[in-house]
């Protein structure tokens, strides 16, 4: 999909490559749609209502699947080699195995950007884009726990 399996779609042109995406974005007032591995994450619009929203976004996932689309219809293989060890390839293999599956249980997604003059650059995605809690998370969770396992890392921020 992305990074790790995710894909993030904030408009229906971004989605073209995702059939499910492209399907969810039908239903008035999706705002965006975030694919994990195994979670999909629906964003909404203010004016509309959960309660009217929520009953044609499970009809359309069930279609999807009972009729076998695909959910990505060509993958992005970056081919990011978190084994390489270099600094980045440590930060993204600690991201990956420790910090990405907390983080999709909230239905989102964490995204290494760079790291540069000590600072770890990481981008949130999904139902944690824009959370309250995020900055939190980002800076009592995922700063301290970089900051023990790599000494290199100083500080990390939001990209």
């Amino acid at each position: 999909m992305g990074a790790a399996g995710t894909a993030n779609f904030t408009t229906v042109q971004m989605a073209e490559r995702s059939p499910l995406a492209v399907r969810l974005f039908e239903t008035d007032g999706v705002d965006g749609v975030f694919l994990g591995g195994d979670f999909i994450t629906v964003t909404k619009t203010e004016a509309q209502e959960w309660d009217t929203m929520k009953p044609m976004i499970l009809g359309a996932i069930m279609e999807h699947f009972t009729d076998g689309k695909a959910v990505i219809e060509t993958a992005d293989d970056d081919d990011d080699d978190a084994d390489d060890g270099s600094i980045e390839g440590q930060i993204r293999e600690l991201l990956d195995t420790r910090v990405r599956p907390a983080v999709a249980q909230d239905g989102g997604d964490i995204i290494f950007e760079k790291f540069e003059n000590g600072i770890v650059y990481l981008r949130m995605q999904g139902a944690c884009s824009g959370c309250p809690s995020s900055a939190m998370t980002l800076k009592s969770g995922v700063e301290n726990m970089l900051r023990h396992y790599i000494p290199e890392v100083q500080e990390v921020r939001e990209a």
